[in-house]
């Protein structure tokens, strides 16, 4: 699943600079902004088959790579 996790993110952010640093902060780093915020909770749920309303996360909660494996493990009960 990380593995998963981690293509999805290169598309979103056109950058393979996520493959490696999973603790990147991608906001902070402008590789996400607020319209990519909603994009990656709209990939996370085409992807992973999860609902997830834009006001049940923080984007600080989704900020890095492993924060987002960390949310999909949760919101799948992994």
């Amino acid at each position: 699943m990380e593995e998963k996790v981690i293509d999805m993110l290169v598309k979103l952010c056109e950058t393979d600079e996520v493959k490696n640093d999973w603790n990147i902060n991608l906001f902070e780093t402008s590789l996400l902004d607020s319209l990519g915020f909603i994009e990656l909770l709209l990939t996370i749920e085409a992807d992973f088959g999860l609902i997830v309303g834009p006001t049940e996360v923080q984007r600080e909660q989704i900020d890095t790579p492993n924060k987002i494996i960390k949310f999909i493990k949760t919101k799948k009960g992994l």
